[in-house]
């Protein structure tokens, strides 16, 4: 893995740029044994363009075998070890939203859930209500009062919220209360260490004043994950030297990007537009990340076709990114999400790097098999993406005499 120390030590200024784009979930499977991946069956000129002009290969996120979430996935990719480094989802989830996160505050992902009337878990997403409903809701949960802490109820989208707990000596090592299933019960929240036995009974404590208020509406309950505190990170700016921005619709990544250092700019969900963004915001940022949702969602929902067409859509707009001359440009996914598996799988990545500096290897398309056999191999740590990148930018100073 990567030491940042050592990075750290080495960074040098350059007048050079770096992007980073990627396609969520990007690797897959085929469909059936002999055929072609979502991204080997879609039509990419221009991403097997860059592929012919640069070098190529697999990464892995975390380690042969593991399948990431998510969050450690992009940590990985931003040079962070993700078994070192790690958060909670709510720490992520809060930052994503631009809530003013303090250290000491516990945060938690909340769901708004329906339980039927023996307590059981109905529907963990209360039927997906509106934006504009959980912003209600999350209204008349702030009237909860709990001793001696305040209290921080803020929606992010649809049945999906984030629960800040803030006051004096309080930890986040507490069991998530949300069973991951249906027909369940919630569990109770509890302290999983010495220390946040406060916290874990304040929890309860919303909880069940949540139950109370919500009786009688379509979203009778709440469902809690992801208990953390914000951790204390070097950011990209101390140890890469980068002035970096987060071109990012969906919170989680906007979060992840903001704990390591980044500036989540302001964007919505199409690529055309983040790509504006980049365009007015390029004289202000040397690093630029620039995520597609839509690739990993298609692989969740088991639809291939979608995958594909979406996979040639951003392959439609990357004339525009490299309209830009950036001097790096580093395309991959977080992870593999195989639309035959519907979830996130342990497959290894692929990756394309491209600069004017690179030594071109011989792979001119860019897809899971002809990405075995590029220069950056087979299994490459995600974590060595970043220093490849700096290398390439050159922004980084030679090691010893």
């Amino acid at each position: 893995m990567v030491n940042l120390e050592l990075i750290g030590s080495l960074r040098q200024p350059a007048e050079t740029t770096i992007v980073l784009l990627v396609l969520d979930g990007l690797g897959g499977l085929a469909e059936q044994p002999g055929n072609r991946t979502a991204l080997e069956t879609a039509r990419t000129p221009h991403l097997d363009a860059l592929a012919g002009e640069g070098i190529c290969g697999l990464h892995e996120p975390i380690g042969p075998g593991i399948t990431p979430g998510s969050g450690p996935a992009h940590l990985a990719l931003f040079g962070y070890d993700p078994v070192e480094y790690q958060v909670g989802r709510g720490v992520l989830s809060a930052l994503g939203i631009g809530f003013d996160l303090e250290h000491g505050d516990v945060a938690a992902r909340g769901n708004f859930c329906t339980l039927d009337d023996d307590g059981l878990v109905a529907d963990r997403r209360a039927g997906r209500i509106s934006s504009e409903t959980g912003a209600e809701l999350c209204e008349k949960l702030r009237a909860i009062d709990l001793p001696d802490a305040e209290l921080f109820v803020e929606p992010v989208k649809e049945h999906r919220f984030v629960l800040v707990l803030r006051g004096d000596d309080l930890h986040g090592d507490i069991e998530a209360t949300d069973p991951q299933a249906e027909g369940e019960p919630p569990i109770e929240a509890a302290a999983r260490a010495s220390g946040s036995e406060r916290a874990a009974d304040l929890v309860r404590r919303f909880v069940g004043e949540a139950r109370n208020m919500l009786a009688g509406e379509p979203a009778n309950g709440v469902l809690l994950r992801g208990f953390s505190r914000r951790p204390d990170w070097p950011d990209v700016r101390d140890v890469f030297g980068l002035r970096a921005a987060a071109l990012a619709a969906y919170p989680m990544y906007r979060g992840v990007a903001r704990l390591v250092g980044m500036d989540a700019l302001e964007v919505d969900g199409r690529l055309p537009e983040r790509l504006e963004v980049m365009q007015r915001n390029w004289d202000d940022y040397d690093y630029f990340f620039l995520h597609v949702k839509g690739t990993d969602s298609a692989g969740e929902d088991n639809d291939f076709d979608r995958k594909v067409h979406l996979i040639e859509e951003v392959d439609e707009h990357l004339p525009t990114l490299r309209e830009q001359a950036p001097d790096v440009i580093l395309v991959t996914g977080d992870h593999s999400t195989p639309s035959r598996m519907e979830e996130h799988s342990w497959h290894p990545v692929p990756v394309m790097l491209w600069s004017p500096r690179c030594r071109p290897d011989r792979v001119t398309t860019f897809g899971e098999r002809a990405c075995l056999a590029g220069a950056l191999g087979p299994r490459l740590p995600a974590t060595h993406l970043m220093p490849l990148a700096l290398a390439n930018a050159e922004r980084l100073a030679k090691y010893g005499a």
